[in-house]
């Protein structure tokens, strides 16, 4: 899929820590939603948008490893791409990673072409497009638009 990351920087909040001061795992996925929203958002698919044409976009599987623990006030960047998709799922790909406070303050692109810094935790999250009642729909023909948002941003390196 993509080889270009959507990147969005955050900082640790005292609230996200438990009491042994580090980020609850927990934090973890919130963050990764964090991503996907503004990955989502930047190639004009926010979630609101989306509602209104009907369309939902559910969560159906999670996966998350965790390599190292991040602390109060840690600069966090949220690396996000779309691993895989189809007319009827969606599979986006996660880094957290912890980043220099010079690159947090210098963080204007909303793009990487590879995630940087230290390896945080990695993981998946997998969706299924639905209508209003829940039904699985084919987002190629319930919102030919979207799905094209979605073509365009997401194809391999060898099908540009």
């Amino acid at each position: 899929m993509s080889e270009v990351w959507h990147q969005k920087p955050i900082r640790v909040q005292y609230k996200d820590t438990d009491q042994m001061g580090v980020v609850h795992h927990g934090n973890y996925i919130i963050w990764f939603e964090v991503g996907r929203t503004e990955w989502m958002r930047h190639f004009g698919m926010a979630y609101h948008r989306l509602e209104e044409a009907g369309v939902l976009l559910p969560v159906t599987d999670v996966n998350i490893s965790y390599r190292k623990s991040a602390r109060f006030d840690d600069c966090i960047s949220i690396f996000t791409k779309i691993k895989k998709y189809s007319p009827v799922r969606l599979e986006f790909a996660y880094e957290a990673r912890k980043i220099s406070e010079e690159d947090f303050n210098q963080s204007t692109e909303d793009y990487a072409a590879a995630p940087f810094g230290e390896l945080l935790a990695k993981g998946t999250t997998t969706h299924m497009w639905v209508n209003q009642e829940w039904k699985p729909v084919r987002l190629n023909k319930a919102n030919p638009d979207v799905y094209a948002i979605v073509q365009n941003n997401c194809k391999l390196p060898d099908e540009k």
